[in-house]
Protein backbone atom coordinates (compact mmCIF):
# COMPACT_ATOMS: atom_id res chain seq x y z
CA UNK A 1 0.00 0.00 0.00
CA UNK A 2 1.88 3.06 -1.26
CA UNK A 3 -0.81 5.57 -0.39
CA UNK A 4 -0.99 6.58 3.25
CA UNK A 5 -4.43 6.88 4.87
CA UNK A 6 -5.63 8.93 7.80
CA UNK A 7 -8.84 7.40 9.15
CA UNK A 8 -10.65 10.25 10.89
CA UNK A 9 -13.48 9.41 13.31
CA UNK A 10 -15.92 12.25 14.05
CA UNK A 11 -19.32 12.72 15.59
CA UNK A 12 -21.09 14.25 18.59
CA UNK A 13 -19.79 13.90 22.10
CA UNK A 14 -20.55 10.66 23.99
CA UNK A 15 -21.33 8.73 20.78
CA UNK A 16 -18.51 6.15 21.13
CA UNK A 17 -15.68 7.58 19.03
CA UNK A 18 -12.94 6.58 21.49
CA UNK A 19 -14.06 2.96 21.64
CA UNK A 20 -14.17 2.68 17.85
CA UNK A 21 -10.79 4.36 17.43
CA UNK A 22 -9.17 1.83 19.76
CA UNK A 23 -10.74 -1.12 17.93
CA UNK A 24 -9.51 0.22 14.57
CA UNK A 25 -6.05 0.97 15.94
CA UNK A 26 -5.80 -2.57 17.27
CA UNK A 27 -7.06 -4.05 13.99
CA UNK A 28 -4.54 -2.12 11.89
CA UNK A 29 -1.77 -2.27 14.52
CA UNK A 30 -1.41 1.49 14.43
CA UNK A 31 -1.63 4.56 16.69
CA UNK A 32 -4.18 7.27 17.49
CA UNK A 33 -4.02 11.04 17.10
CA UNK A 34 -6.47 12.84 19.38
CA UNK A 35 -8.14 15.92 17.87
CA UNK A 36 -10.16 16.76 20.96
CA UNK A 37 -8.98 20.21 22.03
CA UNK A 38 -10.28 19.77 25.60
CA UNK A 39 -8.37 16.56 26.17
CA UNK A 40 -5.00 18.19 25.49
CA UNK A 41 -4.82 19.47 29.06
CA UNK A 42 -3.44 17.17 31.74
CA UNK A 43 -5.36 18.90 34.55
CA UNK A 44 -8.73 18.23 32.88
CA UNK A 45 -9.30 14.49 32.92
CA UNK A 46 -12.81 13.87 34.22
CA UNK A 47 -14.75 16.79 32.76
CA UNK A 48 -13.40 16.19 29.26
CA UNK A 49 -14.21 12.45 29.24
CA UNK A 50 -10.59 11.78 28.32
CA UNK A 51 -9.58 8.17 27.56
CA UNK A 52 -9.15 6.12 30.72
CA UNK A 53 -5.85 4.56 31.76
CA UNK A 54 -7.03 1.23 30.34
CA UNK A 55 -8.00 2.86 27.04
CA UNK A 56 -4.68 4.66 26.76
CA UNK A 57 -2.92 1.35 27.32
CA UNK A 58 -5.11 -0.48 24.77
CA UNK A 59 -3.69 1.63 21.91
CA UNK A 60 -1.00 4.28 21.81
CA UNK A 61 -2.46 7.80 21.86
CA UNK A 62 -0.88 11.12 20.97
CA UNK A 63 -2.04 14.62 22.04
CA UNK A 64 -3.84 13.49 25.18
CA UNK A 65 -2.80 15.33 28.38
CA UNK A 66 0.35 16.65 26.73
CA UNK A 67 -0.23 20.30 27.67
CA UNK A 68 -1.02 22.33 30.79
CA UNK A 69 -3.97 24.67 31.07
CA UNK A 70 -1.40 27.44 31.58
CA UNK A 71 0.25 26.76 28.21
CA UNK A 72 -0.47 28.96 25.23
CA UNK A 73 -1.71 26.37 22.76
CA UNK A 74 -3.99 26.88 19.77
CA UNK A 75 -5.25 25.25 16.60
CA UNK A 76 -2.29 26.52 14.57
CA UNK A 77 0.13 24.83 16.94
CA UNK A 78 -1.91 21.64 16.77
CA UNK A 79 -1.94 21.64 12.98
CA UNK A 80 1.86 21.90 12.88
CA UNK A 81 2.52 19.32 15.59
CA UNK A 82 -0.24 16.99 14.43
CA UNK A 83 1.05 16.84 10.85
CA UNK A 84 4.58 16.30 12.11
CA UNK A 85 3.48 13.36 14.25
CA UNK A 86 1.29 11.88 11.49
CA UNK A 87 4.15 12.00 8.98
CA UNK A 88 6.40 10.38 11.57
CA UNK A 89 3.88 7.58 12.13
CA UNK A 90 3.46 7.03 8.40
CA UNK A 91 7.09 5.88 8.29
CA UNK A 92 5.97 2.81 10.24
CA UNK A 93 2.27 2.54 9.39
CA UNK A 94 0.18 2.83 6.25
CA UNK A 95 -2.86 3.79 8.29
CA UNK A 96 -3.12 6.22 11.20
CA UNK A 97 -6.29 6.84 13.21
CA UNK A 98 -7.43 10.33 14.23
CA UNK A 99 -10.37 10.81 16.59
CA UNK A 100 -12.04 13.85 18.10
CA UNK A 101 -15.08 16.07 18.22
CA UNK A 102 -13.32 19.43 17.79
CA UNK A 103 -14.28 20.23 14.21
CA UNK A 104 -11.82 23.08 13.71
CA UNK A 105 -8.92 20.93 14.91
CA UNK A 106 -9.95 18.00 12.71
CA UNK A 107 -10.18 20.29 9.68
CA UNK A 108 -6.81 21.88 10.48
CA UNK A 109 -5.12 18.50 10.03
CA UNK A 110 -7.14 17.20 7.10
CA UNK A 111 -7.50 20.41 5.07
CA UNK A 112 -5.33 23.09 6.62
CA UNK A 113 -6.37 26.29 8.35
CA UNK A 114 -8.33 28.99 6.61
CA UNK A 115 -6.50 32.21 5.77
CA UNK A 116 -7.93 35.47 7.10
CA UNK A 117 -6.87 39.05 6.39
CA UNK A 118 -5.28 41.19 9.10
CA UNK A 119 -7.86 43.13 11.10
CA UNK A 120 -7.47 46.42 12.95
CA UNK A 121 -6.80 45.52 16.59
CA UNK A 122 -9.21 48.23 17.76
CA UNK A 123 -12.13 46.08 16.57
CA UNK A 124 -11.17 43.25 18.91
CA UNK A 125 -10.65 45.72 21.76
CA UNK A 126 -14.13 47.10 21.20
CA UNK A 127 -15.63 43.60 21.12
CA UNK A 128 -13.83 42.66 24.33
CA UNK A 129 -15.33 45.73 25.96
CA UNK A 130 -18.77 44.69 24.71
CA UNK A 131 -18.22 41.25 26.20
CA UNK A 132 -17.33 42.77 29.56
CA UNK A 133 -20.10 45.36 29.64
CA UNK A 134 -22.93 43.77 27.67
CA UNK A 135 -22.26 40.06 27.97
CA UNK A 136 -21.79 37.12 25.63
CA UNK A 137 -25.43 36.98 24.55
CA UNK A 138 -25.11 40.47 23.05
CA UNK A 139 -22.16 39.33 20.93
CA UNK A 140 -23.95 36.13 19.95
CA UNK A 141 -26.94 38.09 18.67
CA UNK A 142 -24.63 40.45 16.81
CA UNK A 143 -22.96 37.49 15.11
CA UNK A 144 -26.34 35.99 14.22
CA UNK A 145 -27.21 39.24 12.43
CA UNK A 146 -23.90 39.45 10.57
CA UNK A 147 -23.25 35.77 9.80
CA UNK A 148 -25.96 33.25 10.61
CA UNK A 149 -23.91 30.40 9.12
CA UNK A 150 -21.07 31.04 11.58
CA UNK A 151 -23.59 31.48 14.40
CA UNK A 152 -24.91 27.97 13.75
CA UNK A 153 -21.54 26.24 13.36
CA UNK A 154 -18.89 27.75 15.63
CA UNK A 155 -18.61 27.10 19.38
CA UNK A 156 -21.12 29.83 20.18
CA UNK A 157 -20.57 29.52 23.95
CA UNK A 158 -16.86 30.26 23.55
CA UNK A 159 -16.39 34.06 23.66
CA UNK A 160 -13.01 33.87 21.94
CA UNK A 161 -14.53 32.09 18.93
CA UNK A 162 -17.46 34.52 18.80
CA UNK A 163 -15.17 37.55 18.97
CA UNK A 164 -12.91 36.10 16.26
CA UNK A 165 -15.87 35.57 13.92
CA UNK A 166 -17.19 39.05 14.67
CA UNK A 167 -13.90 40.85 14.15
CA UNK A 168 -13.49 39.23 10.74
CA UNK A 169 -17.08 40.00 9.76
CA UNK A 170 -16.84 43.62 10.92
CA UNK A 171 -13.30 44.27 9.70
CA UNK A 172 -13.82 42.86 6.20
CA UNK A 173 -17.53 43.61 5.82
CA UNK A 174 -17.86 40.03 4.66
CA UNK A 175 -19.23 37.06 6.63
CA UNK A 176 -16.62 35.15 8.60
CA UNK A 177 -17.98 31.94 7.07
CA UNK A 178 -17.16 33.19 3.56
CA UNK A 179 -13.45 32.78 4.31
CA UNK A 180 -13.82 29.14 5.31
CA UNK A 181 -12.70 26.30 3.05
CA UNK A 182 -11.10 28.56 0.47
CA UNK A 183 -7.98 27.13 -1.15
CA UNK A 184 -7.52 23.71 0.41
CA UNK A 185 -4.00 22.85 1.51
CA UNK A 186 -2.55 19.82 -0.27
CA UNK A 187 -1.93 16.84 1.99
CA UNK A 188 0.35 13.95 1.11
CA UNK A 189 -2.10 11.41 2.47
CA UNK A 190 -5.73 10.52 1.88
CA UNK A 191 -8.35 11.01 4.55
CA UNK A 192 -11.19 8.56 5.08
CA UNK A 193 -13.74 10.12 7.42
CA UNK A 194 -16.09 8.01 9.51
CA UNK A 195 -19.01 9.69 11.27
CA UNK A 196 -20.82 8.07 14.18
CA UNK A 197 -24.33 9.19 14.98
CA UNK A 198 -27.69 8.16 16.46
CA UNK A 199 -31.15 9.61 16.77
CA UNK A 200 -31.40 12.75 18.87
CA UNK A 201 -33.03 11.04 21.84
CA UNK A 202 -30.24 8.46 22.04
CA UNK A 203 -27.52 11.11 21.79
CA UNK A 204 -29.16 13.12 24.57
CA UNK A 205 -29.57 10.05 26.78
CA UNK A 206 -25.90 9.15 26.33
CA UNK A 207 -24.85 12.72 27.15
CA UNK A 208 -26.97 12.82 30.30
CA UNK A 209 -25.56 9.49 31.45
CA UNK A 210 -22.00 10.60 30.74
CA UNK A 211 -22.45 13.71 32.90
CA UNK A 212 -23.80 11.53 35.72
CA UNK A 213 -20.75 9.26 35.43
CA UNK A 214 -18.41 12.27 35.50
CA UNK A 215 -19.97 13.37 38.78
CA UNK A 216 -19.65 9.85 40.19
CA UNK A 217 -15.99 9.83 39.13
CA UNK A 218 -15.22 13.05 40.98
CA UNK A 219 -15.89 15.97 38.63
CA UNK A 220 -16.74 18.29 41.51
CA UNK A 221 -13.41 17.66 43.24
CA UNK A 222 -11.53 18.08 39.97
CA UNK A 223 -13.13 21.47 39.33
CA UNK A 224 -12.41 22.57 42.92
CA UNK A 225 -8.69 21.99 42.35
CA UNK A 226 -8.86 24.23 39.26
CA UNK A 227 -10.93 27.03 40.78
CA UNK A 228 -8.00 29.45 41.04
CA UNK A 229 -7.44 29.06 37.29
CA UNK A 230 -11.09 29.60 36.34
CA UNK A 231 -10.33 32.64 34.17
CA UNK A 232 -8.02 30.71 31.84
CA UNK A 233 -9.41 30.12 28.37
CA UNK A 234 -8.89 26.34 28.62
CA UNK A 235 -11.38 26.23 31.49
CA UNK A 236 -14.04 28.31 29.78
CA UNK A 237 -15.75 25.15 28.66
CA UNK A 238 -18.80 23.02 29.39
CA UNK A 239 -18.53 21.00 32.58
CA UNK A 240 -16.20 23.43 34.28
CA UNK A 241 -17.77 26.86 33.94
CA UNK A 242 -21.09 25.59 35.33
CA UNK A 243 -19.39 24.11 38.42
CA UNK A 244 -17.49 27.36 38.89
CA UNK A 245 -20.88 29.08 39.14
CA UNK A 246 -21.84 26.59 41.83
CA UNK A 247 -18.60 27.22 43.72
CA UNK A 248 -19.25 30.96 43.45
CA UNK A 249 -22.66 30.36 45.09
CA UNK A 250 -24.36 31.70 41.98
CA UNK A 251 -26.17 28.40 41.28
CA UNK A 252 -27.06 25.38 43.37
CA UNK A 253 -25.48 22.08 42.39
CA UNK A 254 -28.57 20.51 40.84
CA UNK A 255 -29.02 23.50 38.55
CA UNK A 256 -25.32 23.50 37.62
CA UNK A 257 -25.57 19.83 36.64
CA UNK A 258 -28.70 20.46 34.59
CA UNK A 259 -26.87 23.29 32.80
CA UNK A 260 -23.92 21.00 32.03
CA UNK A 261 -26.30 18.53 30.41
CA UNK A 262 -28.15 21.23 28.50
CA UNK A 263 -24.98 22.92 27.25
CA UNK A 264 -23.44 19.59 26.27
CA UNK A 265 -26.55 18.76 24.24
CA UNK A 266 -26.25 22.12 22.49
CA UNK A 267 -22.58 21.42 21.83
CA UNK A 268 -23.43 18.03 20.30
CA UNK A 269 -25.93 19.71 17.98
CA UNK A 270 -23.26 22.15 16.78
CA UNK A 271 -20.80 19.30 16.30
CA UNK A 272 -23.22 17.49 14.01
CA UNK A 273 -23.89 20.68 12.05
CA UNK A 274 -20.15 21.17 11.56
CA UNK A 275 -19.35 17.59 10.59
CA UNK A 276 -22.35 17.24 8.28
CA UNK A 277 -20.76 19.88 6.04
CA UNK A 278 -18.27 17.28 4.84
CA UNK A 279 -20.21 15.41 2.15
CA UNK A 280 -17.45 12.79 1.85
CA UNK A 281 -18.01 11.47 5.37
CA UNK A 282 -19.31 7.91 5.67
CA UNK A 283 -21.92 7.93 8.43
CA UNK A 284 -22.69 4.91 10.59
CA UNK A 285 -25.09 4.29 13.43
CA UNK A 286 -23.16 4.14 16.70
CA UNK A 287 -24.14 0.47 17.16
CA UNK A 288 -22.68 -0.63 13.80
CA UNK A 289 -20.24 -3.55 14.35
CA UNK A 290 -16.62 -2.57 13.73
CA UNK A 291 -16.17 -5.30 11.11
CA UNK A 292 -18.79 -3.56 8.94
CA UNK A 293 -16.88 -0.29 9.25
CA UNK A 294 -13.56 -2.02 8.56
CA UNK A 295 -15.01 -3.60 5.41
CA UNK A 296 -16.12 -0.17 4.22
CA UNK A 297 -12.68 1.29 4.90
CA UNK A 298 -10.97 -1.48 2.96
CA UNK A 299 -13.44 -1.20 0.07
CA UNK A 300 -12.36 2.41 -0.30
CA UNK A 301 -8.64 1.56 -0.07
CA UNK A 302 -8.76 -0.83 -3.04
Amino acid sequence: MKTKYLVSIVGPTAIGKTALSIKLAQHYNTEIISADSRQFYKEMKIGTAAPSKAELEAAKHHFVHHKSIEDNYNVGSFEKEGLQKINELFKQHNIVIMVGGSGLYVDAVTNGLDIFPDIDSSIRESLNNDLKNKGLSYLQNKLKDLDEVAFKTIAIDNPHRVIRALEISIGTRKPYSSFLNQGKTKRHFKTFTIGLTANRETIYERINRRVDIMLEDGLLDEVKTLYKFKNLNALNTVGYKEIFNYLDNTWDLDFAVSEIKKNTRRFAKRQLTWFKRNKETFWFDYLTPEDVIINKIEDEFV
